[in-house]
């Protein structure tokens, strides 16, 4: 099987090292990071150090690796960017034998990261997602759908 190993040019998402903000507010490229999905089928129960039987919308890991169960085959995966081949090995390892697909999704994303006092209210200003603690609480991968949406 032909394979190529190659990775796309990283491209900073605000076009500079930092976008000038008003008070209150910081917003910046994120570090760059390897994103993988995982779409896996039947039991399992981790990968590369990664739970994989989380409930669905949740978030494991730390400030470095993480993974974000997305539906009941699928997974997201952050590491370092410097990680992204032993982390792509690991994965492939631990799943041998097994009917899986990892693919490096890096080059679709982008991360920018929103501080301060005024974060809360960029991010919802500009994203139809509700994403208060009630709808969005800590370790979520996405917003729970029982959540009633803020009327603006």
């Amino acid at each position: 099987m032909l394979e190529a190993r190659y990775r796309t040019a990283r491209a900073l998402p605000l076009g500079r090292t930092e976008a000038p903000a008003g008070a209150g507010l910081l917003i910046r490229p994120a570090e760059a990071e390897a994103r993988f999905s995982l779409r896996l089928r039947g039991p399992r129960t981790s990968a590369a150090g990664f739970p994989l039987d989380r409930p669905i919308n949740t978030l494991s890991g730390d400030e470095t690796r993480w993974i974000a169960r997305l539906g009941p085959d699928e997974w997201l995966i952050g590491a370092p960017e410097t990680d992204a081949d032993i982390l792509a090995a690991a994965v492939s390892t631990d799943l041998a034998g097994r009917t899986h697909a990892l693919v490096d999704v890096s080059h679709r994303n982008v991360g920018i990261d929103v501080r301060g006092d005024a974060a809360a209210i960029a991010l919802n200003a500009g994203c139809p997602l509700d994403l208060g603690d009630a709808a969005f609480p800590a370790g979520s991968a996405t917003p729970r759908s029982s959540a009633k949406p803020r009327s603006c």
